[in-house]
């Protein structure tokens, strides 16, 4: 599985370690994902989803309907 977060898209980012005399070598950002199980409502039914630790205080915030019709409409989520 790839490392993106199925609400947000979020994904790996590239940038530079740069030490103290300031050499730079290549690494990576990963995001703060969690595979969490979310209960929807209205169709009665558990999804897993893999996503970020941001995307889950979204979802606290808005509702999981919400979040998944603003992914579905964004592309994230088929």
């Amino acid at each position: 599985m790839s490392r993106i977060c199925q609400l947000t898209g979020k994904s790996v980012m590239v940038g530079n370690n740069v030490s103290h005399s300031n050499r730079k070598t290549k690494r990576r950002f990963l995001p703060n994902l969690v595979t969490k199980k979310f209960f929807i409502p209205e169709e009665n039914t558990f999804i897993t989803l893999k996503v970020s630790t941001s995307a889950i205080r979204t979802i606290n915030k808005k509702g999981i309907s919400a979040c998944l019709k603003d992914a579905r409409a964004k592309g994230f989520m088929k």
